[in-house]
């Protein structure tokens, strides 16, 4: 009786999960588009194979082949080129400020590949880039997985195909147009995550590294996280999976009022033991 009153006094706990709405923006439809943007955009080729043996140079000049910066770590590849006058630099800086706030280190747990879309630049250039990042990024080891690659055209156009990112060249404004965005790829090279947009959060950007790396990194946090968001390919996002976090909210709710029980039991029995010691005294 006394713990069937005790539990009467116990309230219900109650989950709530507030989810923001994710709002996009409305896609122009082709035919109302610039002409030179009807061939720009990401087409999200998951699990194709990233063509390893194709040939670019590094920033030292030296001639190299992709697969080199694959095999034990996931791969953040990012489509750019130097001398882009307005998106490119927003897009590197939004990466630089994302790294910077992970946990995760460029070098050690994953590699970065900035990858020049423009066969004019060369290793002269992507020098002065790696420099420059690499100082505002700030972390030591950072330039042994942070490599900034140029290549012939014929190895930037099969490497843009495979990964799905579709770009042109306006004559006019002698500029590249192009979308901008982050692709997270498996140490075996195939492509995991498109992340879109200038700005990335790094939650994002953490779960889809550690989901990407198959749970070699990361932190039980971290796979408890994976639980609870699930990523979106249509927006390029990590949004809440609610009915996970229903089903942990459901759990602990249980293991909460289980531990309350065994509590009260074991209160009562103490309580009863105690009063058949003074009884019999």
């Amino acid at each position: 009786m006394l713990l069937m009153r005790r539990l009467s006094i116990f309230t219900t706990i109650i989950f709530s999960v507030t989810l923001l709405p994710e709002f996009t923006s409305a896609v122009l439809a082709n035919g109302s588009r610039p002409e030179v943007l009807k061939n720009v955009g990401f087409d999200q080729k998951l699990n194709e194979q990233v063509p390893l043996d194709l040939a670019f140079r590094d920033e030292d000049g030296r001639a190299v082949k992709l697969r080199e910066y694959f095999g034990s770590k996931p791969v953040v590849l990012m489509f750019m080129y130097h001398e882009c006058p307005n998106l490119c630099p927003l897009a590197l800086d939004g990466l630089v400020k994302t790294l910077k706030l992970l946990s995760f280190s460029v070098g050690d747990e994953f590699t970065v590949l900035t990858v020049s879309i423009s066969s004019a630049e060369g290793p002269e250039i992507a020098i002065e880039k790696k420099q420059e990042y690499l100082r505002r990024y700030g972390r030591a080891g950072a330039e042994k997985g942070w490599h900034f690659l140029t290549a012939e055209q014929a190895s930037i156009k099969q490497l843009t195909e495979a990964a799905g990112f579709r770009y042109t060249y306006d004559a006019e404004k002698k500029q590249y147009a192009h979308a901008s965005g982050i692709i997270i790829v498996t140490p075996q090279g195939r492509i995991s995550r498109y992340l879109y947009g200038i700005e990335y959060p790094p939650r994002d950007v953490r779960l889809g590294l550690v989901e990407t790396s198959a749970g070699q990194i990361g932190s039980p946090v971290d796979q408890l996280l994976l639980l609870c968001y699930q990523y979106d390919p249509v927006t390029g996002k990590y949004t809440v999976a609610i009915t996970n976090v229903l089903r942990l909210a459901g759990l602990a709710t249980v293991l909460g009022l289980s531990a309350f029980v065994l509590v009260m039991v074991r209160r009562e029995r103490v309580g009863s033991i105690k009063k058949e010691g003074i009884d019999n005294a």
